[in-house]
């Protein structure tokens, strides 16, 4: 995609993007507001603040290749200019630093807000594996 998510869209058409964007090595940053409040909890890192997060998400796609995202229950609402969402999703990626395949089923929520188109505030993706 490359651009801000569009304020016409709804959140759940946002959320699937990203997961496209994800899946085809397209830039992610532009998912994440750029507020000081923003935060994203991957797998193995937790990242704060909006130029962080989006340094964090360009340095990801810098280093990681053949991501694998199957959302099996995406579940979102939203009221006025907030909007949430729950899903478990199979997620795989090789970190082409190592040359390594990581697989998981990881439980995803986050927020999202309209103030300059849906973007994400706060994302928590987890994993009950050992990692």
């Amino acid at each position: 995609m490359g651009a801000t998510p569009s304020p016409d869209r709804e959140p759940a058409t946002v959320v699937r993007e990203y997961y496209d964007a994800l899946r085809n090595g397209e830039p992610l940053a532009p998912y994440f507001a750029a507020d000081e409040t923003t935060v994203k909890f991957g797998v193995s890192e937790m990242l704060t603040g909006g130029d962080t997060v989006r340094e964090g998400l360009r340095d990801q796609t810098a280093t990681t290749t053949a991501w694998h995202v199957d959302s099996r229950n995406l579940v979102v609402d939203r009221t006025g200019d907030a909007a949430w969402f729950a899903d478990d999703v199979f997620l795989a990626w090789t970190d082409s630093d190592r040359g390594t395949r990581f697989e998981f089923d990881t439980r995803w929520s986050g927020t999202l807000v309209a103030d300059a188109g849906w973007q994400f505030v706060g994302m928590h993706v987890s994993t009950a594996e050992a990692f």
